[in-house]
């Protein structure tokens, strides 16, 4: 059994599960923001208007819920979703309530891993479609709609087919130049934005094994820019470092048999790739940077669960040092613990120095809602992770998606730019 199946069957109490099986399965943790939880809410209200009566949900201690989408509040409906979320937390004893204004908070996706609220070997649902992130660590992490996560919340179990894994091998030495974003963003051009559609994504090889958990967790994430069910990485001592850095919790890794068989296998050799893009309007649609040509850029955004964790602002800031930006340029760092941490190590003097504007934590801009959103015919090259029309405002701008480096070398230079060429 690959590492998906082997989780699976644990979580259903089966000795073995294949891809195609249709199976009921044991949930660990569950996750609710600030936009998915008021759609539960709804459900919640409609069963209760049909006779059901809801006073308890399964397992408070196993459910936790972030304030990230739309803080800080951008109108009086974001204000009103985050009252209902406090008092959904409130009234089901939920304790894990991570509080835009109130100590540690940030976006859903980088608080999974960065408080190790997920661990290896666990079943990690969440309400937004980038779930997939948590992958990274080993565990089987994967988006649902309000309904099925309302059902979770009630029962502890959901049902899944057991998806198909197709495995890419990725070998080789990553070069300096490159980041994870420059690898998923080639492998979903190579293969479509549907190559995974309920499917498993998993990644292995010698350049993942040198991979920090920080560039693991850009992988994963992005396996939903590919249609995945769930993108999967098998833990090792860097996984195991990681979370027990940041938990006392004891877990179990999970593996998958040598023998475990793959849909489909593709091997890449990371020292061949070129630092790339997507244009506009799909993650597939690649160009190589050098072969773009100079486009003017409004704004540079270094910022989302995809582009905005420490290792991240590390790699950006190490190109803006000594710089100054010649276009807008944004940076909100994932949660309130890498902001402070980036703070700590001189990161946000690095920044400012150079003319960027240093935001909180949140999903505004990557969903193009608030916080930086584009006007009509405004280009922006960004770290998030999609780029249909209008995903950052106005349906007429346009979003480059490429790697902290990338971006931030066209904010030194007001155009996209390979980062070779401002060293």
């Amino acid at each position: 059994m690959t590492i998906t199946e082997k989780i699976l069957a644990r979580a259903s109490g089966n000795d073995k599960v294949s891809s195609g099986d249709v199976i009921f399965a044991n949930v660990d943790k569950v996750m609710l923001h600030d936009v998915s939880g008021p759609g539960v809410m709804t459900i919640f209200n409609d069963l209760e208007k049909k006779g059901r009566k809801i006073e308890k949900i399964w397992d408070p201690s196993r459910v936790w819920v972030s304030e990230d989408h739309f803080v800080p509040s951008v109108d009086k409906l974001a204000a009103q979703n985050i009252v209902l979320v406090q008092n959904f937390v409130k009234k089901f004893g939920i304790e894990k309530h991570f509080k835009y204004g109130l100590g540690q908070y940030g976006i859903c996706h980088t608080l999974s891993h960065e408080e190790a609220l997920v661990l290896p070997g666990e079943v990690y649902v969440g309400g937004d479609s980038h779930t997939n992130t948590t992958g990274a660590i080993g565990a089987f992490a994967t988006g649902m709609g309000h309904t099925d996560v309302a059902y979770v919340l009630l029962n502890g179990k959901i049902w899944f087919r057991v998806p198909e894994t197709i495995l890419f091998k990725m070998e080789g030495n990553i070069p300096d130049y490159l980041m994870a974003k420059d690898v998923i963003l080639n492998i979903i051009a190579d293969h479509g934005t549907d190559i995974g559609n309920y499917k498993t994504i998993q990644f292995n090889g010698s350049a993942i094994s040198n991979m920090p958990m920080d560039e693991r967790f850009t992988l994963t994430n992005m396996t939903t820019e590919a249609g995945a069910k769930n993108g999967i990485i098998e833990p090792d001592q860097t996984t195991i470092d990681y979370v027990n850095e940041r938990s006392n919790a004891t877990f179990t890794p999970v593996f998958g048999d040598s023998d475990a068989e793959f849909t489909d296998v593709h091997t890449y050799d990371v020292e061949k790739m070129e630092p790339i893009v997507a244009k506009p309007f799909s993650p597939a649609n690649r160009a190589i940077v050098r072969e773009l040509g100079s486009i003017p850029i409004d704004k540079a955004y270094i910022g989302s669960c995809t582009g905005a964790k420490y290792t991240d602002l590390v790699e950006a800031a190490k190109i803006i040092k000594g710089n100054k930006v010649k276009a807008r340029t944004e940076v909100l760092p994932a949660a309130q613990s890498i902001y402070r941490r980036a703070l700590k190590d001189g990161l946000i003097s690095i920044f400012m120095d150079a003319g960027a504007v240093v935001g909180p934590p949140t999903c505004g801009a990557c969903c193009g809602a608030h916080m930086g959103v584009l006007a009509k015919d405004e280009v922006c090259v960004s770290t998030t992770n999609r780029n249909f029309p209008g995903r950052m405002g106005h349906i007429g701008s346009k979003t480059y998606l490429a790697s902290p480096k990338v971006v931030a070398a066209s904010a030194i230079t007001g155009v996209i730019t390979d980062p070779r060429d401002v060293r």
